[in-house]
This record gives structure tokens, sequence and C-alpha cells, in this order.
């Protein structure tokens, strides 16, 4: 099985990640939360001669939809994917948070939105879909299985130490914490938590560690 390579490219202010998923010999790839500096994005992808087949998002904070026009301006046959309850904040600049920012951002549509237990295929990669509201209330992550390997394309919700914000209109602590728990904690503990913001982490790491949701916050397993 050919093995799949993923980049991370980080977009300022934010220092938002945004990840490119492909297997080794295809020339197709995934985008998954282009962020506020498509152009990063681009000449990655031009520099390794790789074509959008599908672009991603985790959620519709603005920073993480940001490059969304760009990418569907020059691959505009990719599909567009986000979680259904987070749709309309694409094309609403209060709610994805640009407006409050004075830069009230517009993405492009989605052509699907995706819900719970479903599965995505693109490029060859297989996206298991888990909803994990808290943070945003339409959030998702994106879980791929790689031979032995599992890695969570997590947005969001769970950070090397951390947690996302739950301030937000329809954010909750406790949403994002049951979500944690039932959605992530219960992955193996090898798992590979590739945030929105930060260093990569596991699950067990963040299990034994985080203060917020782990071991240390009273988590038991």
């Amino acid at each position: 099985m050919a093995e799949i390579n993923i980049l991370r490219i980080v977009s300022m202010p934010f220092d938002e990640n945004t990840y490119v998923l492909f297997k080794e010999g295809l020339a197709d790839c995934i985008v998954v939360d282009p962020g506020l500096e498509p152009e990063k994005i681009v000449d990655a992808l031009a520099e390794r001669k790789l074509q959008v087949c599908a672009i991603l998002n985790t959620h519709g904070h603005s920073d993480h939809i940001a490059g969304n026009g760009t990418m569907k301006q020059m691959w505009p046959d990719a599909p567009l994917v986000i979680g259904h309850g987070d749709a309309e904040k694409l094309t609403d600049p209060e709610k994805n948070l640009s407006g409050p920012f004075g830069l009230p951002l517009i993405s492009p549509e989605q052509d699907l939105t995706v819900k719970e237990g479903d599965t995505y295929q693109a490029g060859g990669i297989d996206f298991e879909v888990r909803e994990t509201p808290g943070h945003s209330s339409g959030h998702v992550v994106f879980i791929v299985r790689d031979g032995d390997r599992t890695v969570v394309l997590g947005g969001d919700v769970l950070f090397k130490g951390s947690i996302g914000r739950t301030d937000f209109p329809d954010g909750s602590f406790a949403d994002l914490k049951q979500a944690i728990e039932t959605k992530l904690f219960t992955l193996p503990g090898e798992s590979i938590i590739l945030p929105g913001h930060g260093p990569s982490t596991t699950v067990e790491e963040e299990i034994e560690g985080n203060p917020f949701v782990g071991k240390p916050a009273g988590y038991k397993g």
C-alpha cells in the first residue's frame, strides 16, 4: 500500500496549520483547512507537482477557511467538504468570526457536507468523520488509518497540552470535553493528533498530561 505523505503549512497571523495529504506516486492531493496565506499552499503543491482533488474543512472559522476561494479558483472541480453543522459559517462573516475582526470573509459554498460516521474518499485516502462540537458547534475531525498508523486531522479540538477555545457564541466546554473523551481518547494511544495550531501530539500524551481534559483534570478512562 502506498504510504500517505502529510505536509504541514503554517499561515499567519494565527499560526494556523494547513495539511496536505497525498499518496506516494500520485499527483492528487487533499488540502485540509487552507488558511490565510494560500499562496504558501500553492507554492508547496507546485514544487511537488500536486493537484488538489478535495478541500476539507474541520470547521468554519475564518482562519481555517480563508484559502478556500483560492483553492476553488485554481482547482474548481475539487469538492469543498465541511461538517453539516458548520456549513453556514462559510458564507456568514459574523458566524465565521471574520466580521468582528473588521475583515469580513466569505468562502465559496460547500459542495458536500459530512456527518458522524461518514467516510469520505479522495486521492485514494479514506477519511472517517467524527463530530466534535465544543469549539465550534459543527466541528468535525477526519481520521485516516494508514497501515498501523492512525492520524487525526483535528482542527481546534485538542492541542498539545491544551484544548480549543470554548468562549465563542456556539462554544461549550462541556461539549468539547465530552467529544474529546468519547471521540479521541477512545482511539489507540499512539494515534497522532494533527491540530489546527501548534505541534502534533498523541492521544496517549494528552490522556496522561493534558491539564484541561486528561488525567491531571480527573479523566479516568
